[in-house]
């Protein structure tokens, strides 16, 4: 897969876009390929996590993190204090890692590709789903 493909297979998914289905997203294994290229043709990736819980926010974070070579040392104890829908933020390059409460009703990762020139790859994805690299971490 090259980068126009991985960039369009990600482009399906599109949460601000009403004709979106999820039955029109590409495979789980497919998703993950997309995800990486794409985070091999940026400098670096910030996440954006909306999910029913902390917890389950976490869960997702660190998957991904680790999907995208970041290393998640600890979570900060004031993610202890989110009630509720949570929005995590996470920026490896400001080394920034916050949790908030969310009223939102969008769940899944955005994954906003960075890159210092202006012909990098500067494109956010997602929603993407939660759970799309929890299995990869397992194994």
């Amino acid at each position: 897969m090259n980068i126009n493909e991985a960039d369009q297979i990600l482009k399906q998914v599109d949460c601000l876009n009403p004709a979106f289905q999820s039955d029109n997203t590409a495979s789980i294994p497919t998703m993950q390929e997309a995800v990486k290229i794409v985070a091999q043709h940026s400098d670096f990736q910030i996440l954006g996590i909306c999910a029913a819980s902390v917890e389950e926010g976490v869960a997702a974070l660190r998957a991904y993190a680790s999907a995208l070579n970041y290393t998640i040392d600890q979570i900060p104890e004031s993610f202890k204090a989110v009630q509720g829908t949570a929005y995590i933020k996470f920026n490896p390059k400001a080394q920034i890692l916050y949790a908030d409460s969310y009223t939102g009703d969008h769940r899944g990762v955005l994954v906003s590709c960075q890159s210092a020139y202006s012909d990098g790859l500067n494109e956010m994805y997602g929603h993407l789903p939660l759970t799309l690299f929890q299995e990869t971490l397992a194994s």
